[in-house]
């Protein structure tokens, strides 16, 4: 086998395998209380499938490009919502699906016009201003995810929080690998530090996101923040470019709009259905008033018919 088709290989079942750890995180959040999941045997099973996931997809970037790799990555959530319906009985909506379509092609176009250009060097007190960069906005999202009340919000801001995360992980990351021909020197410890802390705000996170708000819209919002995240660092600070010049940049921004609708769509997605659930879950409550009907209106319903009830004989009743 050749190095680029076991590089494609090991891309793809890196993807079934973050997958997996989507879908098992997702059900531990809806089963587990906050306080409580890390106690739980499903949970640590999802760690290993990331790990397992993260170990694949850096063997993957050894054996061939760049651009094809990780393009193949952003397939994770086109997998992972047939595995949901096949395994946990989760089906997703037509518009969940069009807007994963949307976010994995607009998302794949973007990398692969990403040049696998040499990276410049960038200094410590650059990646000192990154890392404080970073984890501030990171803090933002994460601080604005307490105060919103839609939970379908609340997790798509915990999922962009985690997909900062990883991406400046991967950035980070890159850095250490850029000097490791040289030996692993002192200089390094932070950025190796900044790696580990990241990569586990990333899994806390991305687990947070999940609760209350299905598999489709964290996800999604995860597998795009992420490689635009660190897209955006490697041409801003690295000094990469997009392939083929203006025409480049802007097949880039048309990638970039689509991979928004695809977003937009799945968070919509889970907005209807979350809005349906709870009328129906309201509907189904005793004593509770129906959407536009009042307490007062309910209670005098219910001393009427609890009046004609003592009115009318037994035997009509």
């Amino acid at each position: 086998m050749s190095a680029l088709a076991l590089s494609v290989l090991l891309s793809l079942v890196s993807a079934v395998a973050y997958a997996a750890a989507a879908i098992v995180q997702e059900r531990v959040a809806a089963a587990t209380p906050d306080s409580t999941y890390l106690r739980q045997g499903a949970w640590w099973v999802s760690v290993a499938l990331n790990g397992l996931g993260a170990l694949l997809h850096v063997v993957a970037l050894a054996c061939g490009p760049l651009t094809l790799v990780q393009p193949l990555g952003a397939l994770t959530i086109v997998f992972a919502l047939p595995m949901a319906a096949v395994f946990v009985r989760r089906k997703a909506g037509a518009a969940a699906w069009r807007g994963a379509v949307m976010a994995t092609v607009g998302l794949a176009g973007l990398l692969a016009l990403t040049t696998d250009a040499d990276a410049d060097s960038v200094g410590g007190g650059q990646r000192l201003l990154l890392a404080a960069a970073t984890f501030g906005g990171m803090a933002v999202l994460f601080l604005a995810s307490r105060v919103v009340h839609g939970p379908v919000v609340r997790s798509v801001l915990l999922a962009a929080a985690a997909g900062v995360s990883f991406g400046m992980a991967s950035v980070f990351t890159k850095l250490v690998a850029e000097d490791w021909d040289a030996g692993l020197q002192l200089s390094e410890v932070p950025s190796l530090l900044a790696i580990a802390v990241l990569a586990a705000a990333g899994l806390l996170l991305s687990q947070a996101s999940y609760r209350g708000a299905g598999l489709a819209a964290p996800l999604a919002t995860v597998t795009v923040v992420n490689p635009v995240v660190a897209a955006t660092v490697g041409l801003t600070m690295f000094g990469e470019e997009f392939r083929y010049g203006t025409a480049g940049l802007v097949f880039a921004l048309a990638s970039g709009v689509v991979a928004a609708g695809g977003l937009i769509l799945l968070t919509t997605e889970r907005l209807g259905a979350a809005s349906r659930r709870s009328r129906t879950e309201h509907k189904t409550l005793p004593g509770i008033p129906a959407p536009g009907q009042s307490a007062e209106s309910k209670s005098t319903e219910s001393k009427s018919t609890a009046a004609d009830q003592r009115l009318t004989p037994p035997a009509l009743r």
